[in-house]
């Protein structure tokens, strides 16, 4: 059977997985992920996308990335960020050969109802993973990033949904913390992790007619959870 295209369209975000090949260790020293870090900081700007939420687990990587007017920028952002960290470790270690699973999978996201639930969903990676108690306690992870008091330290973009928060930056932190903090239902749970792994959309019924308006042709439908309360 022929593998989903992916739906990719200007100004959306897209929740994004990239794994090593065979699930092998990409980042296996602090050095690694400051690497990373180091290039997406650099590439956005290059390709002209927006950075939203970000995790870099020990073998695999989850992005929130929202492309300007041209999609080729997010496909071209990707491909330069393996590139740069597969020559690296290459170097690294003297070898050569495939860090990357070949494809990385991707899900558009509806941005007023699933926008913060997704940068929620990535920032606790590293939580559900009981690699630590709590997501500010993890240095490779965008939350600790967000609540960074140095503001020259922090260089994600503020999407909007984080930005209507509040009318000042404490009150938005303080909001999202407690929305981080809140229990998440199984059902939002499955819903971001089946959307990933199918190539499809992270949203309800009316997203998905959304899209398949703009995009003019019929996107396979699943079921749809509820919307995420709002904060």
């Amino acid at each position: 059977m022929p593998r989903m295209g992916r739906v990719v369209l200007p100004s959306y975000p897209h929740h994004i997985v990239q794994r090593g090949h065979n699930r092998q260790v990409v980042f296996a020293e602090a050095g690694d992920f400051q690497r990373y870090l180091y290039d997406l900081r650099e590439l956005k700007d290059v390709f002209g996308v927006k950075v939203y939420a970000y995790c870099l687990m020990t073998n695999h990587v989850h992005l929130l990335l929202a492309p300007g007017e041209s999609t080729t920028g997010l496909g071209r952002l990707m491909k330069a960020l393996a590139a740069r960290m597969t020559r690296y470790r290459n170097k690294l270690e003297g070898c050569s050969g495939t860090l990357w699973e070949g494809r990385y999978k991707s899900s558009l996201v509806q941005s007023d109802c699933y926008l913060l639930a997704c940068s929620r969903y990535i920032e606790l990676n590293p939580v559900r993973a009981k690699m630590v108690s709590q997501p500010e306690d993890y240095a490779w992870s965008s939350y600790k990033l967000r609540f960074s008091e140095q503001a020259c330290d922090n260089w994600l973009d503020t999407d909007p949904c984080f930005d209507a928060l509040g009318h000042t930056l404490e009150d938005r932190r303080l909001k999202y913390r407690t929305f981080v903090s809140q229990d998440v239902s199984s059902e939002e749970l499955t819903l971001i992790r089946e959307a990933l792994q199918r190539g499809q959309l992270t949203g309800n019924t009316c997203f998905v007619d959304e899209i398949e308006a703009v995009m003019g042709l019929r996107i396979e439908r699943r079921g749809q959870g509820r919307p995420v309360r709002r904060i």
